[in-house]
């Protein structure tokens, strides 16, 4: 199986240097699972945003879109969990 290349968008290298350094690894972890099976157990759909992820790292989460067709994740924010949605 063909894995997917990864994307992040500018507002997650901002996202990266508020975080500490500890939560940017295991966030990096996952986002390289992703790269294999994009909806992994655990993954969730979010309503009203088409194409849209969400997946849980401790009190973080990780927002994405998939695009099946060009084997491509573009990781839109990594913020905690009470800050994440209001981005969206």
């Amino acid at each position: 199986m063909e894995s997917y290349t990864v994307d992040f968008k500018p507002s997650v290298h901002k996202d990266f240097r508020r975080l500490p350094k500890s939560v940017v690894e295991r966030v990096m972890k996952r986002i390289e699972k992703l790269k294999d099976d994009p909806f992994p157990h655990g993954v969730t759909k979010l309503e009203g945003v088409e194409r849209l992820y969400r997946i849980v790292v401790g009190d973080y989460r990780i927002v994405y879109e998939v695009d099946t067709q060009a084997k491509q994740i573009t990781i839109f924010y990594v913020r905690h969990r009470r800050d994440v949605y209001r981005a969206l």
